[in-house]
């Protein structure tokens, strides 16, 4: 009986904990920007007092702004420049790279990673796991392939932060109705929150 409440509680506790856990992670990461500030302009300079979260709002302005800026012609320009000088940097210019362009697959609007949720075959025939169409195969890939081949990103559970890169069929592949958000949370969750629009029936007809 003892055993019972135990978990009970822990069902009602353990999701908030978490939550406020990696909400104080991402803020307390962001507070520290505060630190660019000269020590006067710092809500302790300013007030005689330290604000937390006012390196979180503060951070979230320099994005905004930058965003704008680098959305006319001239911050385009600057961003240009800019990014031209880190393409000299011998390490600079591998890391920069890559991680720029994963960004701009991932967040941008013409993007096509992680727009589509996805049920494939994997390890191995007749096991299925949910998957991500992350775009097309590169040239060379191509060049040895079909056309009909995509890319597709296969997730661990319940880290989806680490997976598999497979190029597959896309006659291989389901598309499912699922949002990206509610496969991520259906990977994560180990199965156990399905979205409610996906059903056993669904598959049958799709796979028909």
């Amino acid at each position: 009986m003892l055993k019972k409440y135990f978990i009970a509680g822990l069902l009602v506790w353990l999701p908030l904990i978490i939550t406020i856990w990696i909400i104080e992670l991402v803020v307390g990461t962001l507070d520290r920007t505060i630190d660019l500030l000269p020590p006067q302009l710092q809500p302790q300079g300013l007030f005689g007092v330290s604000i937390h979260g006012a390196g979180a709002v503060f951070a979230l302005v320099i994005i905004l702004v930058t965003g704008v800026l680098a959305a006319n012609f001239l911050g385009a320009r600057i961003v240009k420049v800019w990014e031209a000088l880190l393409h000299r940097i011998p390490v600079v210019r591998s890391i920069y790279s890559a991680v720029k362009q994963v960004s701009d697959t991932v967040f941008s609007d013409t993007g096509q990673a992680f727009r589509k949720a996805l049920l494939v075959q994997y390890p191995r025939m007749g096991v299925w796991t949910i998957a991500f169409q992350t775009g097309r195969p590169s040239a060379e890939l191509e060049s040895h392939l079909h056309d009909n081949m995509i890319s597709v990103y296969v997730p661990t559970t319940p880290n989806p932060t680490s997976g598999f890169f497979l190029v597959m069929d896309r006659h291989e592949v389901i598309e499912l109705d699922m949002s990206v958000d509610e496969a991520l949370k259906y990977v994560v969750s180990m199965g156990v929150v399905a979205p409610s629009n996906w059903t056993t029936t669904e598959l049958v007809a799709k796979e028909s």
